[in-house]
């Protein structure tokens, strides 16, 4: 691997792992409270945008990588490299966020711990997985599609980029999380799935978590769509 692709799957490692880490941990801390959680997600994606955006793009988000290899921002060997950081990084934060509980005699179990992850502990009828399905997928191709035009260069909004993308994320959480605790981000999901089942020996949340992969993955390739249509100039 070149110095350069080290240094971007780091970055997207970093900013995943942050990510994960403190926003997760924030939803976890707070007991789920929706202002404070999509405030925490929001600022880290700030953060880490004027952070390791110069490097990597801060992408952080396999969906987000997702899109950018279809609308031809990134090639399949960077596509590949970023999502296999983001997972990686992902896992280590969310890992990191059940130890310190643990550590601190507060485990992470049962109502606790569906603050952290993306899941239903009453179960999902047919329609409600749909219901889940469709909204990770409008939630995510919004906030995709203001990723594509906020870092567009005919857009003119570099140095405000990273603050657009941000705030969008609030916004994106605002609303998804009484919907399904708000993913539109499948390594944030599977990080967390996996680890409370590490930690808990529960694999309920990874039963679902498919849900959390797929739909995020389909908004982000939808938000490449439009924007390939929208602005065929970009």
């Amino acid at each position: 691997m070149k110095n350069l692709d080290l240094k971007k799957a780091l970055a997207e490692f970093i900013g995943t792992f942050v990510l994960v880490f403190a926003a997760c941990g924030t939803a976890a801390w707070t007991h789920g409270d929706p202002t404070a959680t999509s405030l925490a997600f929001g600022l880290t994606i700030v953060a880490m945008a004027y952070s390791i955006g110069r490097i990597s793009g801060c992408h952080i988000n396999p969906a987000v990588s997702l899109a950018c290899l279809v609308t031809k921002k990134m090639s399949l060997k960077d596509f590949l490299t970023y999502v296999c950081a983001q997972v990686l990084g992902g896992f280590v934060g969310a890992l990191l966020v059940f130890g310190i509980f643990k550590m601190a005699g507060n485990e992470l179990v049962g109502d606790a711990c569906n603050y952290l992850v993306n899941f239903s502990n009453k179960g999902w009828s047919f329609g409600g997985v749909l219901g889940a399905f469709l909204a990770e997928i409008v939630l995510t191709c919004i906030f995709v599609y203001v990723i594509l035009n906020a870092t567009s260069e005919k857009a003119g909004n570099g140095k405000i980029a990273g603050l657009l993308i941000g705030l969008t994320l609030v916004l994106v959480h605002l609303v998804g999380i009484g919907l399904t605790g708000t993913s539109v981000n499948p390594a944030r999901s599977l990080a967390t799935a996996l680890s409370a089942l590490i930690y808990n020996g529960d694999a309920a949340a990874l039963s679902q978590v498919w849900i959390f992969i797929l739909a995020p993955l389909a908004g982000g390739f939808l938000a490449a769509l439009l924007y390939k249509f929208l602005h065929k100039e970009d």
